[in-house]
């Protein structure tokens, strides 16, 4: 009876990846603080820097058509054979 109560505490390889319930919690607690952590030291940093707007294009925008710029594409692909 002994012997059999030794054997019962021999861990066996698929045992040895199975998590604790307190294991699982002090490793999200330890995320969670780690998050935070990031966080707080993201909130002090230095504010991001203020550029100044772009200047103007030095050509007029024209608005694209995707249908169209698909096809004109495609076709110049098959046209130039790759």
């Amino acid at each position: 009876m002994k012997e059999l109560k030794e054997e019962s505490r021999v861990e066996t390889r698929e045992d040895a990846f199975v998590r604790s319930r307190r294991g699982i919690l002090k490793a999200s607690a330890a995320l969670l603080v780690g998050g935070l952590a990031g966080r707080l030291s993201t909130a002090y940093a230095d504010p991001a820097p203020q550029f100044a707007p772009a200047p103007p294009l030095p050509w007029p925008w024209i608005p694209l058509d995707p249908m169209e710029a698909g096809t004109r594409a495609y076709t110049n692909y098959l046209k130039n054979k790759g």
